[in-house]
């Protein structure tokens, strides 16, 4: 029998300042089990000490060393996530200028609550959001549908990832899959296990970056008893447990080099030994690792080995950003809107014409994770009825558009939304000064990547060095 702890969902609130956290802690002890921190570094540590991540977590942005800034809990919103995917976040905070809030949202949080906020209702946002089920499989452009495996979207980039799953699928090679956080890089790895040969054997995943570094050895090879303090009992790791199955290792970049050379004999021969161990044991798992870090530029700087690399790399896959999806995104509107409508037995929502329309420009810097958890909210706040372009635009993190803040889409039809959706997004916008600002950070960011060195920065920019030198004495001009 369960214990009424045991019972609770657990509740993790980042705050530095005392009387908020014991006054939460108090008022929300008896419906969740509470973890309390008050900075990034705190955070991590324990992280590392629990069994498992809480699935909610309640963070302000203010935090040590910069409380009149919120960059440090907007950094903290993409460590959770990176840590695990489903914790569902809530930001409270007295920072809550509208910029911040659809800041927060794009990252991932499921809303944002301003201070100050009575107890009560920060207890029900919270209950609200455990009513939500954020499955890892329905965070990704290639979201179940129908049956197991089926991919939503007819974009050309869909299309391509999905031939490239079908293709690779049968293959006992290693598959790397890439792309930016948000983007469903899971759901990818659990379609090619469930288009293989192995769908009937174990799918076993693990997040490198959730993990202490200390664990990951034992987590992955296992233990035998007496290894270390605490092994009280030999005990199998994920290369055996996932057998002849799929071994689906996330957020890859984050494992540690020494660590590295061991899962690279794992992967040549299939060889490995529990920790405390010397015989030999062996695996036939197949590997699947996935990263939104680029790779090729963490070998160039010696943080990830050259040779573990090409090794992960038979077969690639890129997941589109969903920017580059611009066809797509009204059905993955129609897919989770159906989802958490019936979910918590509410009326869908509908958009109206202008609403829609702005639906299909906005670019998602969060990609699907930002989509997902924007029809939440609209769930939530409007359900049977017809959301408005303004209603739908306060969702919206039009600030990241304005200020260029995100990577350009690389489709040309992508481009084209993406430009619609800064001219909507902008009072009195001035072409010139647009183009001359982009010029101007290319050029300064080619400059800081070449230490100064114009001849290089020249060469990086696709211009010879005369005009680099005449455009940066233009910048000091004016």
């Amino acid at each position: 029998m369960k214990t009424a702890t045991e019972s609770k969902p657990g509740l993790l609130i980042v705050d530095d300042d005392p009387l908020i956290t014991d006054t939460l802690h108090f008022v929300l002890s008896h419906d969740f089990e509470v973890y309390v921190a008050e900075s990034r570094q705190q955070v991590k540590s324990l992280l590392t000490q629990l069994p498992s991540p809480p699935p909610l977590a309640l963070v302000d942005l203010g935090l040590p060393p910069t409380q009149h800034k919120p960059d440090e809990g907007f950094a903290l919103i993409t460590d959770l996530l990176n840590h695990s995917k489903k914790i569902k976040i809530l930001v409270l905070s007295g920072q809550n200028d509208e910029a911040n809030a659809r800041h927060a949202r794009a990252l991932g949080a499921i809303d944002f609550i301003g201070k100050p906020a009575e107890p009560e209702r920060i207890k029900a946002a919270l209950l609200s959001a455990l009513r939500f089920d954020q499955d890892e499989q329905e965070e990704s452009v290639a979201a179940p549908a129908t049956e197991a495996g089926t991919i939503i979207g007819n974009s050309f980039t869909v299309d391509k990832l999905r031939n490239q799953i079908k293709l690779y699928a049968e293959a006992p090679f290693p598959v790397l899959i890439e792309g930016e956080s948000g983007s469903g890089k899971e759901l990818v790895a659990v379609s090619l296990h469930r288009w293989s040969k192995r769908r009937d054997k174990p799918y076993l995943a693990l997040n490198c970056a959730a993990i202490s570094p200390t664990l990951v050895e034992p987590t992955l090879f296992g233990y035998a008893k007496g290894a270390f303090t605490g092994a009280t009992q030999a005990h199998s790791g994920y290369f055996e447990d996932a057998r002849e199955g799929t071994l689906f290792l996330d957020e890859i970049g984050e494992l540690p080099l020494e660590l590295q050379a061991k899962l690279l004999r794992v992967l040549e021969n299939g060889e490995f030994q529990r920790v405390g161990e010397t015989n030999s044991r062996y695996s036939n798992a197949r590997i699947v690792t996935a990263t939104n870090r680029d790779l090729r530029r963490e070998v160039r700087e010696g943080r990830f080995r050259g040779d573990l690399y090409h090794r992960l790399s038979v077969f690639s896959v890129h997941v589109p950003p969903l920017r580059d999806q611009s066809e797509d995104k009204l059905a993955l509107l129609e897919h989770f809107r159906s989802h958490f409508a019936r979910e918590v037995g509410s009326a869908p929502f509908n958009l109206s014409a202008d609403a829609q329309r702005l639906w299909e420009d906005y670019h998602f810097p969060g990609n699907v994770r930002e989509l997902r958890n924007i029809v939440i909210r609209l769930t939530t706040k409007y359900a049977g009825r017809t959301v408005n372009a303004r209603e739908l635009e306060g969702e919206f993190d039009l600030d990241v558009v304005a200020s260029g803040g995100i990577p350009l889409p690389t489709d040309a039809h992508a481009l084209q939304d993406y430009a619609k959706q800064h001219l909507r997004s902008m009072h009195n916008f001035n072409l010139d000064q647009i183009m001359k600002q982009w010029e101007q950070s290319y050029v300064e960011a080619a400059l800081a990547m070449t230490h100064g060195n114009l001849s290089q920065a020249a060469k990086l920019l696709g211009v010879n060095r005369t005009t680099l030198y005449s455009r940066m004495q233009t910048y000091q001009s004016e």
